[in-house]
């Protein structure tokens, strides 16, 4: 008879628990593990020596929910070795790295990370407009150095009150972000997909009109094909010499090309990034400038929100096979 700590009693046990397939483990994992997923059978495909197609084939009628971090690109290769996927999870804030239109067309459901980032993401937008605009890491800089008394003074920052802050994208990230800044006093006008009635800021229907009408811009909105490069040359010349990008969405929003063009020729007068388009590559031009503050996309990451993420996926997770409503389902797939 098998004692309780048996391996065999172990065995049988994992394999009536719900199966969930990992391709990569998401941050969260890294932060507290896969503890808060003990009431699953993790199929952990990095730690198999099996090449990714094999693996999957050994599981491909029996996993019905997969689990990302937004690394791995959910193709329609993925998608044909896996028949019997209903659901996918993802811990990431953009649903860019899904192909939204195959899943759709094949009924998988995408429980999204919803609003569990949205408050840490924000604070990082207003936190790197602030730094741009009152030079606070080039301080830092300047006084590390020992400059402070032997070179002339420190150029004057921009006061934040009173800036006009045009939201490209006013969901629930862009929402928060308008909420703080509203409170240092400045004006929010925005643009989005649609109108939000909700809100009672002016509202443009183009993102070139609301540069124009800006001092800065706050890039909010998913990746997306219509958004691609949305963030060009004319827009950043609309928004003019005084004014300032922040991006906390993604990079390739912004075409990163021609952002380093316009700081170079100084038609901006500063960025705020946590996002770029080639990560972890940054362009050299970015790493001299002291008007361009940068960040390794860590907006998303606190220990409070990665927790509280844990609980998000569990309960995604949960719902799915209990066969109640998902918690933070992705709808018009």
């Amino acid at each position: 008879m098998a004692t309780p700590n048996h391996p065999g009693n172990h065995d049988h046990q994992s394999k009536e628990l719900p199966q969930v397939l990992v391709l990569e483990p998401p941050p969260i994992m890294k932060l507290h593990g896969d503890r808060f997923l003990n009431d699953f059978q993790l199929l952990k495909a990095w730690e198999s020596p099996l090449p990714l197609d094999q693996f999957l084939s050994i599981h491909a009628q029996s996993v019905k929910a997969l689990l990302t971090p937004g690394r791995y690109p959910l193709t329609r290769n993925i998608l044909q070795l896996l028949p019997s996927l209903q659901l996918v999870v993802t811990t990431s804030a953009g649903l860019n790295h899904i192909d939204l239109p195959e899943f759709q067309r094949r009924g998988i459901a995408i429980a999204s990370a919803g609003d569990v980032y949205s408050e840490d993401v924000a604070d990082m937008a207003v936190g790197l407009l602030i730094d741009v605009l009152r030079k606070i890491s080039a301080a830092d800089r300047y006084v590390r150095k020992g400059l402070w008394d032997t070179k002339a003074e420190f150029p004057l920052g921009s006061k934040l009150c009173s800036k006009r802050v045009g939201i490209v994208g006013l969901g629930s990230i862009g929402q928060e972000v308008a909420k703080r800044l509203q409170a240092f006093g400045c004006r929010i006008i925005y643009t989005s997909r649609n109108k939000k009635p909700s809100v009672s800021y002016p509202y443009y229907s183009n993102v070139l009109e609301l540069a124009a009408d800006s001092d800065v811009l706050i890039i909010c909105c998913g990746l997306t094909e219509q958004t691609r490069h949305m963030i060009n040359k004319y827009v950043m010349l609309a928004l003019g010499k005084e004014g300032v990008v922040i991006n906390i969405g993604r990079g390739a929003i912004i075409d990163e090309k021609e952002l380093v063009q316009c700081l170079v020729q100084r038609e901006l007068a500063g960025a705020g990034l946590d996002v770029f388009e080639n990560e972890p590559h940054v362009p050299r031009e970015l790493l001299t400038m002291d008007n361009v503050v940068l960040s390794p996309h860590r907006a998303v990451r606190t220990p409070e929100s990665l927790t509280a993420m844990c609980e998000h996926v569990k309960g995604n997770l949960e719902a799915f096979f209990s066969n109640k409503p998902l918690l933070s389902p992705v709808m018009n797939i």
